[in-house]
């Protein structure tokens, strides 16, 4: 008993524990993981800060250029005008050339006509082989000139073909009309003929009287246009228009054009221009405008073909060009680069490695002076001025040159600028200098088998901006 109270008021032994520390244990794929990772990182920002240098094939090609256009044609047209009230029949054809008195059209002033005409016996109408071409011709015209984008066309084509069969019936019925006048004891119809020699056409529109220089953006505006036809039988008025008249074979169409692409075709003077109606083909002269509304307009003039459009106001035409063909490159491989200008007579022909070189004179530390020969590159050879371009990196400005077997010297100051465009077959970028012959807004044609230029399957750099004179080029 004793020794168990002795134990209970005995002091307690303090145990301190302390907290084990794992060992560290390094993860060697994760580390590899996280170096590699950081890696592509860096290269990756400074891959999107590092202007990149791409490479471009030089090739033959050319340029396809954009020639058709939409045009207003303009003609000489008198519009005649009904002389008295009536019922309008026709006996010219629309498009067919009448001689002056010929006769054209009949009014029925009364309307007896047709009532009158229903009670003969005309017999049956036969078409002649000149007729049928006709129907065909105009059958063909349309099916080739069709664009589903101008439906309307087809309505003006059916008027077409309806007074063309009206024209063919009432040629046979003007016999019958002159024997009913007799029979009647007098005239119920007038007769009218051409005041003038022309095209007979049956629609006006209001632009009769224009001119190239009347010429605006706003003509070209479908939903303004209005193309009013003439039917035949019908009612007119005195003074209303009932066909014109188009007096002469010279007649034109105006184009809306670009400034530079307008001047181009003017120097040609003609050029060759496809219709799309019917694929037919003629040279038309040239002339540029700048009208009111500050457009530019190129104005088509032919001496033919003006009978067989006679029923257009507006005709889809392609001018036929010779395309340009040479070295085809992109624009945004084209820079400028400023050169020195030395006198043939200063370059030495043939250096030690077989280029050229120049002599250029030099002072020596006492002052005596002396020359040395340096290699040079020519860029350039302008056959006019006999000068050679020459690299300004080589020289400066206030150098005294030898002018060869002479002690005659050139000071060097001139200057000019070249385009061209970086070479880099050689594994650096090297000025070669083009000649454009024509340019549209991606691409250029140069010329090509020129001296100190560019040759088929060269490399030039495809962005000059991105690179410098001889930077080394990393393929």
């Amino acid at each position: 008993m004793r020794a168990s109270r002795k134990g209970r008021g005995a002091p307690r032994k303090v145990t301190k524990i302390k907290k084990y520390r794992k060992p560290l244990n390094l993860n060697i794929g994760m580390l590899i993981f996280a170096v590699i990772f950081f890696y592509v990182v860096v290269c990756v920002i400074l891959y999107f800060q590092t202007s990149h240098i791409v490479r471009y094939e030089v090739k033959e090609g050319s340029l396809a250029t954009d020639t058709v256009y939409r045009g207003v044609a303009l003609r000489d047209e008198t519009v005649v005008r009904a002389e008295t009230a009536g019922y309008v029949n026709y006996y010219a054809r629309e498009g067919e050339r009448v001689a002056k008195n010929n006769l054209v059209y009949i009014v029925d002033e009364t309307g007896r006509l047709n009532e009158e005409l229903e009670n003969l016996s005309l017999g049956e109408n036969s078409l002649s082989d000149r007729e049928l071409m006709d129907f065909r011709s105009e059958i063909v015209n349309f099916v080739h000139g069709f664009r589903p984008e101008q439906y309307d066309s087809t309505y003006d084509f059916k008027y077409s073909m309806k007074n063309t069969v009206l024209k063919l019936a009432n040629t046979n019925m003007l016999q019958s009309v002159s024997d009913l006048s007799g029979t009647t004891g007098g005239n119920i119809v007038n007769y009218f003929h051409a005041p003038d020699t022309g095209i007979v056409t049956y629609w006006t529109d209001g632009y009769e009287s224009l001119t190239a220089q009347d010429v605006t953006e706003d003509l070209w505006d479908d939903t303004a246009y209005e193309k009013k036809l003439m039917m035949g039988n019908s009612l007119v008025a005195a003074g209303d228009a009932v066909y014109k008249l188009a007096t002469s074979e010279n007649w034109s169409i105006v184009i809306p054009v670009e400034p530079d692409r307008g001047a181009q075709l003017q120097e040609e003077g003609f050029v060759k221009v496809r219709f799309l109606k019917n694929q037919y083909e003629s040279w038309g002269e040239t002339k540029l405008l700048t009208n009111g509304d500050g457009n530019t307009y190129l104005q088509l003039s032919f001496t033919n073909s003006m009978v067989t459009f006679a029923t257009d106001r507006f005709l889809d035409v392609e001018l036929i060009v010779e395309d340009e063909t040479g070295l085809k490159i992109p624009k945004s491989s084209i820079v400028q680069k400023e050169f020195f200008l030395i006198p043939e007579e200063y370059v030495i022909p043939g250096g030690n490695n077989g280029g050229d070189s120049i002599m250029r004179q030099t002072v020596l530390e006492d002052g005596t002076i002396s020359s040395e020969v340096l290699e040079i590159e020519v860029y350039y050879f302008d056959d006019e001025t006999k000068e050679y371009y020459l690299d300004s990196s080589i020289l400066n400005s206030g150098d005294n040159i030898y002018k060869l077997d002479s002690q005659e010297t050139f000071t060097v100051s001139k200057r000019a600028t070249l385009t061209g465009v970086y070479n880099i077959n050689k594994g650096y970028a090297d000025f070669k200098q083009i000649t454009i012959l024509y340019e549209n807004d991606e691409y250029a044609i140069v010329e090509p088998n020129m001296k100190y230029s560019l040759s088929v399957y060269d490399y030039i750099v495809l962005n000059a901006e991105t690179v410098k004179d001889d930077q080394l080029i990393r393929q």
